[in-house]
């Protein structure tokens, strides 16, 4: 199927906005993203001083606690998964 000249302007018109429009939809993307990864940043410095203070707390008190590996390896663990996604989401804007 041919085209015409008015015609094949307005599919190139027609692209050039669709490429626009991806374009900002990747870099608001992008820009989510960054701010998904600084609330976690936060949130896990949150964690990390109110688990130290509920330790502290423990260890004054005399109270044992459990916060050995389980604890350090199920946060491990889900910064791990975190991390994982958001590369995966990263993956997908990028792609």
């Amino acid at each position: 199927m041919s085209l015409n000249k008015d015609q094949e302007n307005l599919y190139r018109r027609t692209m050039e906005e669709a490429k626009k429009q991806l374009d900002g939809i990747d870099a608001e993307m992008e820009k989510e993203i960054q701010i998904a990864r600084e609330k976690l940043a936060k949130l896990q410095e949150s964690k990390k001083s109110f688990k130290q203070m509920y330790e502290a707390g423990a260890n004054l008190l005399g109270i044992e606690i459990e916060t050995g590996k389980e604890d350090e390896e199920k946060t491990n663990s889900e910064e791990k998964v975190e991390t994982k996604e958001i590369k995966r989401k990263e993956l997908l804007v990028n792609s």
